[in-house]
């Protein structure tokens, strides 16, 4: 791996927190630009503005999603901007850039009753996996956490008679979310066929949390029990309901941004649909001119 790149993932994890998803991401998206960049014989911490254009239209050629080169465009902003800081080039070569238009796109989520069935098939399912499904699933749509926030929660954390819920999530940034009644009591019930163990979902190693791949495979199941399609349904889609939902009852976007741990509130207007329906429905139904 190129020095100067490995040194970027380093600062990543060091000091931004970054999750070792996102450093596959990242290294990902920067080994695949700096192979394109020894193709044309420049080392990737050298490059200017016509190769990283000339890269960026390789992209569009090559078939892959406007989503997909915005997310790689990014990754090459921070690499450059970071070499620019630690002095190894004097000037940043991606400012001149412009980010591909991304199609404007709504968040899945489900209805209530969707959510209601669900719940009531993790709910049904009998035994161990079915006490971890229902806990899962209570946690997330109470909280709206990711799932990687959710399979890190330790088993001590919901301890006792806990109303809250302390949650580290991306770049190592804290948020204290509040506990519903049901996730409580579900998380309970689990934790309570746990002698001892680090984690409330512990993995096949009791030693290590559950994975992402084998909640996504239990999640599956219980879909398919509720009836639900299984391609509507997943951690973010259940994340997506607990945002959309609040907002619809009232709700506002500064509170929502601080449960669901946004760093900019930019990011949590994706649910301002929602807001405009609701508002809609408010003036339909109190403004003295709307039904005349």
């Amino acid at each position: 791996m190129n020095r100067h790149l490995e040194s970027f993932l380093e600062m990543l994890a060091a000091e931004r927190g970054a999750a070792r998803n996102t450093l596959f991401a990242y290294q990902s998206d920067l080994e695949d630009f700096s192979a394109f960049a020894t193709i044309h014989r420049c080392a990737p911490e050298a490059a200017d503005p016509a190769l990283l254009q000339a890269y960026m239209t390789s992209l569009h050629s090559a078939g892959l999603t406007a989503r997909t080169a915005a997310r790689r465009l990014s990754a090459l902003r921070q690499f450059q901007r970071f070499l620019l800081r630690e002095k190894i080039r004097a000037d940043d070569p991606t400012q001149l850039l412009d980010s591909p238009r991304l199609p404007t796109s709504l968040p899945k989520y489900l209805s209530e009753s969707d959510v209601d069935t669900l719940l009531a098939a993790a709910a049904a399912h009998e035994g161990r996996q079915g006490a971890i499904a229902r806990a899962a699933l209570e946690i997330l749509y109470a909280t709206g956490l990711r799932v990687s926030e959710l399979l890190n929660i330790p088993r001590k954390a919901l301890s006792g008679d806990a109303e809250f819920l302390l949650v580290r999530g991306k770049g190592g940034r804290e948020r204290i979310v509040p506990l519903s009644a049901a996730s409580k009591a579900a998380a309970g019930i689990l934790a309570s066929t746990q002698n001892n163990g680090t984690w409330l979902f512990p993995g096949r190693n009791p030693n290590r949390p559950m994975t992402r791949q084998g909640f996504a495979l239990l999640l599956k199941k219980i879909t398919l029990e509720s009836g639900l399609d299984p391609a509507r349904v997943s951690p973010h889609v259940l994340r997506h309901s607990f945002a959309s939902h609040l907002l619809a009852r009232g709700a506002d976007l500064r509170s929502l941004q601080l449960l669901l741990g946004h760093a900019d509130i930019s990011t949590t207007q994706i649910y301002t649909h929602v807001l405009a329906e609701r508002l809609q429905k408010l003036v339909e139904a109190h403004h003295p001119l709307a039904n005349s």
